[in-house]
């Protein structure tokens, strides 16, 4: 199906007009009937000489429900502009305009109705409304003239209609759903429905979705699908769709909320814009209504330039780069202008001349956004966060874990799933090239210095490594940081790669203790032998790390050959034995002969056969 919505000045005709077409009644309430006037949304379907399904959008014109009319338009992709011959271009009609304009809607017709009013009008309010149009995505529309009541020039609006449509691009089938809910409401023996326009995504029976709106996002699912009055078991774009609800009721979902696949889109309280239509956005008041989808939403402006500014918003919404939005001035009932998101997670700017760098790096944001730039102001991004932005297709994949992209920098590359060459991919981290040097060098300084200071110290501990880098303390991203330094990772420690064999002062010391128990290989030396050398727990420490010595629980210090010989004199016992036997085959004190048994039982060398008896295990 093709959803298609009206625009055009109050009682231009476009309710008449979808009524031709479909032979349904538009307006829905008793009030909108009795008074001849469309006061809230209207809905409609029709199929075409050509085949295709449409769905029409009937809009309210007049002034004082210029929301119901941007609610109607929002999701729309293509539109029929209305203007009558016998009245002409009028006010409500410009403000159509621009909220189109606003919109980008690029796809639609000029309709001239109630020609059978006015013939001799039709050929000057079509040049004036063509000069109207002018330099908006409508100017080179098609026009049809028509008279609902006659019939006259419907079919080829039909026609007209089905060759707009067939130039509509393909919506995306597959990926994450955003459906901008117009209407609430319950139906007995049922629950809550909700309608809207699908414009992407698929919808299906049994679905998890959320519901982001004022309240805290819920947890729904679908109950049931219907189009067109048709149940479906699933419906993809773009469609006009009633969703029953599983996980809410009518009263609390609204207009202007949307069903969203869970996790799949950022939420934003703020966004940075650039002005595509309207005023000068330094004379924008301090407060401005937002439209988009079908939502209406408050906000507070802070203007960077004439062409930039930051919206905070009263609650949050679920926008991407590249969303169009509509202003408008809550003092006014026109249309103030139209903008792009350009920034969905604004920086905080209260450091001294934040805003104006802030607004020389918007000037080279691309109106859809950028991954490249995305990843250069953040330094290190995941790239599943530059997917709900809706900058990184899901099925990208990078060319080499680890290492640059195989494509050249930009916005075009990123898009077909290439990786920028000054971009690093780690995992499900795209790091900025200089910022991983910056981090190596970093790094590597910090480890020299302290090995400098401290030749027995370990290394830098693994915390500290991860407070010198700018990124969230992610592991994988420390890792590979510490790869990219030359570094290596042991034991919790990061420090210079290979085994140190000095140990500075305590050389002398360790080589004497290493002369002893070469001679007699389970004579652990005593505390105050150890005093005597001046070997503490940070020599003794380092020894260790170097292979050198061997530290067994109880304070036992040995060389790393002392388990092996061990085993050789075990194995010649009798077995079981007890630890008693052991002691004495080692020739050494129980002091050490239980450490060393408690040792080769931990590695599977010899296992307790009860309380007293222990035996090698063949």
């Amino acid at each position: 199906m093709y959803v298609v919505a009206t625009a055009g000045h109050v009682d231009h005709g476009k309710s008449t007009l979808v009524r031709a077409l479909t032979g349904m009644e538009p307006d829905r309430w008793a009030e909108e009937k009795r008074r001849g006037l469309t006061i809230d949304l209207g809905f409609a379907w029709t199929t075409l000489p050509s085949g295709e399904d449409v769905a029409f959008v009937d809009v309210p014109g007049h002034e004082r429900f210029l929301g119901n009319m941007l609610a109607g338009l929002g999701p729309a992709p293509a539109v029929c502009f209305i203007v009558a011959a016998d009245e002409g271009w009028q006010a409500q009609s410009a403000d159509h305009r621009d909220a189109i304009a606003a919109l980008g809607i690029e796809h639609g017709l000029i309709v001239i109705t109630k020609a059978d009013r006015a013939a001799e009008r039709v050929d000057s309010v079509l040049a004036q409304t063509r000069a109207e149009l002018a330099g908006t995505s409508l100017a080179g529309a098609p026009a049809v003239v028509v008279s609902a009541l006659s019939g006259a020039g419907l079919e080829e609006l039909r026609r007209q209609l089905g060759r707009v449509l067939a130039d509509l691009p393909a919506p995306a089938v597959a990926g994450r759903v955003r459906f901008w809910v117009d209407r609430s409401f319950t139906v007995k023996g049922a629950g809550a429905v909700v309608t809207g326009t699908l414009t992407a995504g698929t919808l299906a029976e049994n679905e998890r979705l959320e519901v982001l709106g004022a309240d805290s996002p819920r947890a729904v699912s679908v109950r049931a699908l219907h189009s067109r009055n048709r149940p479906h078991a699933s419906i993809g774009p773009t469609q006009r769709v009633a969703v029953n609800l599983r996980g809410t009721t009518a009263e609390e979902v609204h207009r202007g909320d949307a069903l969203v696949t869970p996790g799949a889109w950022p939420v934003a309280g703020a966004v940075d814009i650039r002005r595509t239509t309207g005023t000068d956005l330094t004379e924008a008041p301090g407060r401005l209504l937002v439209h988009v989808g079908t939502a209406t939403v408050p906000a507070r402006v802070r203007p960077f330039n004439a062409r930039h500014a930051r919206l905070t918003f009263e609650r949050t919404l679920p926008l991407v780069p590249g969303d169009r939005l509509v202003l408008r001035d809550p003092g006014s009932r026109a249309v103030f202008g139209g903008a792009r998101v350009l920034d969905v997670d604004p920086p905080v700017l209260t450091r001294r001349g934040a805003g104006t760098r802030h607004t020389a790096y918007l000037e080279t944001v691309p109106d859809g956004g950028d991954a490249r730039l995305e990843v250069m102001r953040r330094g290190a991004v995941r790239r599943a966060f530059l997917q709900r932005l809706g900058l990184v297709p899901p099925e990208a994949k990078p060319t080499q874990e680890g290492t640059p992209g195989a494509g050249t920098t930009g916005e075009k590359t990123t898009r077909q799933g290439g990786i920028p060459a000054d971009v690093r991919v780690y995992g499900d981290w795209w790091v900025h090239a200089p910022v991983v040097d910056r981090w190596a060098a970093r790094l590597r300084e910090a480890v020299e210095a302290l090995a400098a200071s401290d030749p027995l110290a370990a290394g830098l501990s693994r915390g500290a490594a991860a407070a010198l880098l700018d990124a969230d303390g992610d592991g994988n991203l420390l890792d590979a940081v510490i790869a990219e330094a030359g570094l290596e990772h042991r034991d919790g420690y990061v420090c210079r790669p290979g085994l140190s064999t000095g140990l500075g002062p305590a050389e002398q010391a360790i080589a004497a203790l290493e002369r002893r128990l070469a001679a007699r290989p389970f004579d652990a030396p005593e505390g105050h032998d150890l005093t005597a050398l001046n070997l503490g727990a940070k020599e003794l420490a380092a020894a260790e790390r170097a292979g050198r010595l061997l530290r067994l629980d109880g304070s036992v210090v040995l060389l790393p050959t002392a388990p092996a010989l061990a085993m050789r004199e075990l194995a010649r016992l009798d077995q079981p034995f007890t630890t008693s036997q052991a002691r004495q085959a080692l020739g050494t004190s129980r002091r050490v002969a239980i450490p060393v048994l408690e040792h080769l039982d931990s590695r599977g060398w010899t296992r307790r056969v009860d309380g007293q008896y222990r035996e090698v295990v063949r």
